[in-house]
């Protein structure tokens, strides 16, 4: 289980510019279909515009079947309006033929002889006859078209349009003065809109990047206000004095802690010395408290102090001979206590830091496992070429369930786990991460990663 505490949450909710897009997509379409029954309703209570409409198409259609040739015009029925224009009593007749009369084509029933033109009349460029109102549509009408500069007519009859070939109509209406205009204006629009987006956000974006920076300790940190919007200028400045505020906090906390510290030292000093004087086994235990209570004043005081570490003073640091240099100062310790230490160095892998406090974390750690492990505790100091430093030992381990999350809550039996807090404060400074868990065979294996772009070899 690691100690170190989870990363705030970064928000994966979606991009503003994405929210944006769909809404002006959805009422987009919801305009276009608006639009759509505007468009429907009024056609629908025009239904001899509809009849012109419609027979404008039908002719269109028919005169594909054209054909140009040396001689003239040939002409045959296109296949998509066999079905139409090729079978009896489907209520579609149809006739085409030259100006002077010449029959190119005929589907033809008694309305040809009612409502067509005579053969020998020269026909108008279009003509419209509605032969009942309303619908369904019923009329009669006919078209000139120019092939080649050659011009034939085509006279159409419909007699309640039984294939429904005004959804047609509606359809090419649909496309040609609605889909398509608004189309294009959805994509001008919307490009437009996603630039004004994405260029109004660039100075956003800039503060959310130095708010990941951010550090309550440093008086120079906070968001930039300049370039950005008034609203988001504002949002950022109230984070800002937020900041300071926390900064104030935190100043008042630590002079707070290092004057208890202060004050509760001397005391504590007399009180060993008198203590010393006593010669009882229950003396004796009692300076082993107030020793206890020393170091965890000690331990406070480091606390206050490592707010106050500046990173711009970090160099590079070898790990092996630092692990080796330490290793070496507190076996004294670590024999005294009838425990046992030993190093394992790997390539000597070196990371930016301060030596002081990575010393310091990892002797928090040695002491723990003495103080902790139980007795005649085994200890393993290692480095790892990746940069990890590994403290090991085959202890008792844990003490109860870990809480997460909570400051100390890696902490062992009889544990203040304040010595462990330090260690994870000195590996956040470091832009490290802090490990603690069980052995794979019992005992205690706490880690302090270094990311592998800051580690080397």
């Amino acid at each position: 289980m690691s100690a170190a505490a989870p990363p705030a949450g970064t928000g994966k909710g979606r991009a503003l510019g994405v929210l944006v897009a769909r809404r002006i997509v959805l009422f987009t379409l919801l305009a276009m279909v608006a639009q759509l029954i505007a468009v429907v309703a009024e056609y629908a209570a025009d239904p001899d515009n509809l009849s012109r409409l419609l027979l404008e198409r039908e002719t269109q259609t028919l005169a594909e079947g054209f054909t140009l040739t040396g001689t003239g015009l040939r002409y045959e029925l296109p296949a998509g309006l066999r079905g139409r224009y090729d079978v009896e009593g489907s209520g579609y007749v149809a006739r085409v033929r030259t100006p002077s009369g010449v029959i190119l084509f005929s589907h033809c029933d008694a309305s040809c002889t009612e409502h067509f033109l005579p053969l020998d009349l020269n026909p108008p460029s279009f003509w419209l006859r509605i032969l009942t109102e309303g619908y369904p549509l019923t009329f009669a009408g006919g078209h000139t078209v120019d092939i080649g500069g050659r011009h034939a007519f085509i006279e159409v009859a419909i007699n309640g349009d039984p294939q429904h070939a005004l959804w047609d109509v509606f359809a090419d209406e649909v496309t040609e003065h609605m889909l398509v205009p608004m189309s294009m204006t959805l994509i001008f629009v919307l490009g437009a809109s996603l630039y004004s987006i994405h260029t109004a956000l660039k100075p956003v974006r800039e503060a959310a990047l130095a708010a990941e920076h951010l550090d309550p300790m440093k008086p120079e940190s906070g968001l930039p206000t300049r370039t950005m919007p008034r609203e988001i200028a504002q949002l950022a400045g109230a984070v800002n004095r937020s900041y300071e505020r926390v900064r104030a906090l935190v100043a008042g906390q630590k002079l707070f802690t290092s004057a208890i510290a202060h004050e509760i030292r001397t005391p504590l000093a007399v009180v060993r010395l008198e203590l010393e004087r006593i010669d009882h086994p229950r003396a004796r235990q009692a300076i082993h408290e107030v020793d206890e209570l020393s170091r965890f004043l000690e331990q406070i005081v480091a606390l206050a102090r490592l707010e106050a570490a500046d990173t711009r003073g970090f160099a590079p640091v070898a790990l092996d001979r630092m692990l080796e240099e330490l290793v070496g100062s507190t076996a004294a310790f670590v024999y005294g206590a009838g425990a046992s230490i030993a190093f394992e160095p790997s390539t000597d892998p070196v990371v930016p830091g301060y030596a002081p406090l990575l010393r310091d974390a990892v002797r928090n750690l040695i002491e723990n496992a003495v103080r902790h492990g139980g007795p005649g505790v085994a200890i393993r100091v290692a480095s790892q070429s990746d940069g990890t430093i590994e403290v090991a030992d085959d202890g008792i381990g844990f003490g109860g369930v870990p809480r997460e999350n909570a400051p100390g809550f890696y902490k062992r039996a009889g544990g203040l786990g304040i010595g462990l807090e330090i260690v994870r404060r000195i590996c956040e400074l470091h832009g490290a991460r802090f490990e603690i868990d069980r052995g794979p065979e019992g005992g205690t294996v706490a880690r302090i990663l270094f990311p592998p772009e800051i580690a080397a070899g």
